[in-house]
């Protein structure tokens, strides 16, 4: 079946004119007539600019893309804000993960046991929280402190000297994938304010974790929260 393809008509055409000696130039305007040729030239008008400036104008359409899936909603996604200043609420499962230490933390990198997590996320801003469950959080989850170095009391992330730079026009899937990137492959250095999340010394827990490749994340240290997965939205 052929598509049904539009047939577009030349409206109206630019010619650009420079002149030796001139650093300005200038621009005349011409319609176009039934047979597609030129007629009726003049000089570029002020609402003829206008009109061509907000036909080049795509961040409009850019606003409209931001967070829009690529296909079906991935099921991990529990709550999307789409306006221009949006969120994006979504879990993973828990995992073995590659992890990065600064050299004063004295702590060597290496592959670490995770519970599952809730992320949160706007354009220039992350916070994360611990799962007990397995399975699929629902909106009386409790969430609990996520057991990582560099986080707030609130479950505010320091990105510290990461570079966030999330694009305006970055699909659902795009989105996630790169606040997963920012965080993972960051530097973790110090708790923030004396913010322990866990009821043991986190130091010496993913030194356990990764010399026990077998060994899960202990959820029975996890903090609790005051907040449920309805309060985090």
């Amino acid at each position: 079946m052929t598509p049904n393809i539009p047939l577009y008509q030349p409206k109206a055409a630019l010619v650009v004119f420079t002149a030796s000696g001139f650093t300005a130039p200038y621009i005349e305007y011409y319609d176009m007539d039934e047979t597609g040729s030129p007629v009726n030239p003049h000089p570029l008008t002020v609402r003829e600019a206008q009109s061509l400036a907000k036909a080049l104008d795509t961040r409009e359409q850019a606003g409209k893309a931001f967070l829009r899936p690529e296909g079906i909603l991935p099921a991990n996604v529990l709550h999307i804000d789409p306006s221009a200043n949006g969120s994006v609420v979504w879990y993973t499962k828990a995992q073995r993960q590659k992890m990065y230490f600064t050299e004063s933390l004295g702590l060597q990198n290496g592959t670490v046991a995770l519970p599952a997590l809730v992320w949160k996320a706007t354009k220039k801003e992350l916070q994360l929280f611990a799962l007990k469950s397995k399975t699929k959080p629902k909106a009386e989850t409790p969430l609990y402190h996520a057991p990582f170095f560099n986080l707030y009391q609130k479950g505010n992330v320091c990105m510290g000297n990461v570079n966030v730079a999330i694009k305006s026009a970055a699909t659902l899937e795009e989105f996630i994938t790169a606040w997963q990137g920012y965080f993972f492959e960051s530097y973790f250095s110090h708790h923030i304010n004396d913010h322990n999340p866990v009821g043991v010394n986190l130091f010496n827990l993913y030194k356990e974790l990764m010399a026990d490749p077998e060994k899960p994340f202990p959820t029975d240290t996890l903090r609790p929260t005051p907040l449920t997965l309805k309060k985090l939205l």
